[in-house]
């Protein structure tokens, strides 16, 4: 019993020092745009419904469709944010997603960033999923998957994504959660090409919640995810042609955010991103050995990190009774991976 209330205590001590660390990190600010400046819709058109201010929008998931909107112009790279609020309450089967792609204009050989919202059954909490795919290499899935800190359903929350020639981060909050430096052996799996930015709430019952376990339940819809403080940072080119034609001007707007606050991983970032995974993250496809014998070019292994996931990626059972426990609590459940 001493010992589980150590564990305990040392948990909520890191926790509070998680907080204190992300309070001290500046603040990310940038020129947000309204959805007219920006954005379009992109499908269910009826179940896009826009503030009075065109700040906020939120996507609807009902019987007859889901929704989303995409960027008006693509981008040569740059900074891209919202902030979202989640669907509440069941929302198994519920994916809502803010990502980058352009899928639409190179099928075959399409780049993706993404942001993935899983939703989860009642009393479970949604999950997040980073993904990178370069140059049609979705075969090499480049998953990461969270558990958020907050309850992401009862306020706004900012999600971005910096892309540069050479980086890729995430971001939760003024927080980077992930980074994947590019490296000479990724070659065309680094995302290189321009790419429009897409919000989209769909169902995705087949796989989303325990592997299609538990599906999309309507009685508890319509599914609301509410988007705002939508910002587009980047070198804006019409499609994959227009690189060439602004490859100039892409590269000294490029410049200017590689030099800028966003673009710079202070030491700061670094511990609190260390921290980030080290509370949240419950699986990581640089730890999957299973899936991907030989390890992937630009994962950095941290051993401090290996050492708490099995040979599948996913976070060993003792890690998540610890993360899951609570001051007065019992110890949670075992959770299985498809759970996570």
């Amino acid at each position: 019993m001493a010992g589980r209330r150590l564990l305990v205590a040392a948990a909520v001590v890191a926790a509070a020092a998680a907080a204190v660390a992300a309070a001290a990190l500046e603040a990310i600010n940038v020129t947000t745009v309204a959805f007219e400046e920006g954005y379009t819709p992109l499908f269910g058109f009826d179940n896009i419904l826009r503030s009075a201010d065109d700040r906020t929008v939120s996507l609807l998931l009902d019987r007859s469709t889901g929704s989303g909107f995409m960027s008006s112009s693509m981008y040569q790279h740059g900074f891209f944010s919202a902030s979202i609020k989640l669907p509440s309450d069941y929302t198994a089967g519920v994916v809502v997603a803010f990502y980058t792609s352009n899928g639409d204009v190179i099928e075959k050989r399409h780049d993706e960033l993404d942001f993935e919202f899983l939703g989860n059954i009642r009393g479970k909490p949604w999950r997040v999923q980073t993904n990178v795919y370069g140059n049609g290499s979705v075969s090499r899935g480049r998953e990461e998957r969270y558990l958020l800190p907050f309850d992401p359903t009862t306020e706004f929350h900012r999600y971005s994504i910096l892309w540069t020639r050479a980086a890729i981060v995430f971001f939760v909050d003024d927080v980077p959660i992930r980074e994947v430096r590019r490296t000479p052996a990724m070659t065309g799996d680094f995302p290189s090409k321009p790419m429009s930015i897409y919000a989209t709430v769909w169902d995705a019952s087949t796989w989303a919640t325990s592997g299609g376990r538990y599906r999309v339940n309507y009685r508890y819809g319509p599914f609301v995810a509410s988007f705002t403080d939508l910002a587009l940072l980047g070198c804006r080119v019409g499609d994959p042609i227009g690189q060439m034609l602004s490859s100039a001007a892409c590269a000294a707007a490029e410049d200017a955010l590689l030099a800028s606050d966003l673009a710079v991983m202070t030491l700061e970032k670094q511990q609190a991103m260390r921290r980030f995974r080290e509370q949240n993250m419950v699986y990581s496809y640089c730890y999957d050995t299973l899936r991907y014998p030989a390890p992937f070019p630009e994962c950095d292994v941290v051993e401090s990190e290996r050492r708490r996931f099995k040979g599948s990626g996913h976070l060993r059972l003792a890690f998540r009774r610890r993360r899951r426990t609570r001051p007065g609590s019992r110890p949670a459940r075992p959770t299985r991976a498809a759970d996570m």
